[in-house]
Formats: structure tokens, sequence, C-alpha cells
């Protein structure tokens, strides 16, 4: 029995080991930032107070008119980023090249939301919150893996 011609110009080669290391680096930390944002969304739908250690800060920035945009809390749109991160991590080590550039875009623009949140806390609110700093931390490290791996070096190549 002949076996059916395989059209191997259609399929993709597998994705590197050291994209897979960085896809899933990336992938645990968008799920550590999922989880502060998660804490953080509960805290305002809620109307609880964060256990911020004593300090007093934390609370007057998580209670700042800054810390929603309408009645959508900051924290559900870190949500949304970092379970997207994840997702497109996942799916970018299972080979799908649209995954990876959505995540370089979504971590940009997860980038320049922290800039824009650390400047409101340290220049206009004049306090900072503990687990916003966590989430800036993460972001920063993501953009981290975004710039400091080439774009081209985590795509496939083509074998000969």
């Amino acid at each position: 029995m002949a076996r059916p011609e395989q059209n191997t110009a259609r399929r993709q080669p597998a994705t590197s080991r050291s994209a897979i290391i960085v896809y899933s680096i990336a992938a645990v930390l968008a799920l550590a930032g999922l989880a502060d944002a998660l804490y953080l969304t509960v805290l305002h739908l809620t109307g609880q107070s964060a256990v911020c250690g004593g300090s007093p800060s934390c609370s007057q920035v998580l209670a700042s008119k800054y810390a929603h945009i309408g009645p959508v809390p900051v924290a559900l749109l870190g949500m949304l980023g970092y379970f997207s991160v994840f997702s497109f991590a996942v799916f970018s080590v299972f080979n799908y090249a649209r995954a990876t550039v959505l995540m370089r875009i979504t971590v940009w623009l997860m980038f320049a939301a922290a800039l824009v949140l650390l400047y409101l806390q340290a220049f206009v609110i004049h306090a900072f919150c503990r687990y916003c700093l966590f989430s800036a931390a993460v972001t920063f490290l993501l953009t981290g893996l975004v710039v400091a791996i080439p774009a081209q070096s985590l795509t496939p190549k083509a074998r000969p």
C-alpha cells in the first residue's frame, strides 16, 4: 500500500528549543501578573481594601480616581493583558506565527500603560502600591524578553 505523499513545503518546522524556553518564561510571568491583577480586580469589585502590610499608600493608590476607567477597574484591563500574553506565549510554543506578533504588540501596549501608571503614582498621587509595582515589574520583565530576543530567532527557520 502506497503512503500518501506529504507536502513538506507547507509544514512549518518545529519551534526551536530557545524559543520554547522564552515562551515558557513569558507564560509563567504572565500567570504571576494575572494572579496579581485578579486579586486587585476582586478587591475593587467587592469594595474590600488590600492587605498592604500597614502601608497606607497602597490603599491611597487603589482608591484613587485613576484606579478605574469609568466603571471598569484598571486591574481588569491588566487581567486581560496578562491572559492574552499567556495565551499568545502558549500558542507560540505550538508554532503559531501570528501569536508571536500579537504577544509582542500586547507586551508593548502593557509597557506603555505601566509607564503611565507609574507616572501617576509618582507625580500625581504621590504614593505607591506594592501590587501595582509588582505588576509593573512583571511587565518590564516581559518587555525585556520581547526586546532581548530578536524576532527572527523566535520564528522557525526553514530546513534545507
